[in-house]
């Protein structure tokens, strides 16, 4: 996957608007767009989207602190990625939008559960130890479900949408 100089800087700066994004929202607690921008990207740039992913992952770190609660960060949000390029590249229009906020929304149900598994290795948790941990985070996975419901129906399909019109446009300079 080579990249060229425009696609470096387009993944660049969708890596740090993922990131800014984030900032913004971190007064709402487990609601941000960064499942939309993933799900946004991954449908434009496929396997690139790694790319700005991986850009915001490190930011975080950079910027958050390289801690235990970053090592999942690592993964966590390549389980979207991976969900939402086994979906067929063509839907049917009117139910693009619904099927885009399902994968959004149950990335962030499922959220802490995914995340358990590495508190489990780091803390030293046995399985009753992981699943007390879900199980206290299920609030906080409702949250962010809904919340990745309710923007990804909004923003998903606009965002792809300009995406490919700044595809072309690129394209032709």
């Amino acid at each position: 996957m080579k990249l060229k100089l425009k696609e470096t800087a387009i993944f660049g700066m969708l890596g740090a608007l993922m990131y800014a994004s984030k900032l913004i929202m971190d007064v709402l607690p487990n609601i941000h767009l960064i499942g939309v921008f993933i799900v946004a990207i991954t449908v434009v740039y496929r396997k690139k989207a790694l790319y700005p992913i991986y850009i915001f992952v490190f930011l975080t770190g950079l910027l958050g602190g390289f801690s235990m609660w970053w090592i999942p960060y690592l993964y966590i949000w390549t389980v979207l990625w991976g969900a939402t390029m086994l979906l067929p590249k063509k839907l049917p229009p009117k139910a693009t939008p619904i099927i885009y906020a399902i994968i959004c929304s149950l990335h962030g149900f499922l959220y802490g559960t995914i995340y358990a598994p590495a508190q489990a290795l780091m803390f030293g948790l046995d399985f009753k130890g992981m699943i007390a941990w879900i199980v206290a985070g299920l609030p906080y996975d409702a949250i962010h479900g809904v919340s990745n419901f309710i923007s990804g129906l909004i923003l998903i399909v606009p965002i792809i949408s300009i995406l490919k019109i700044a595809e072309k446009t690129a394209k032709r300079s």
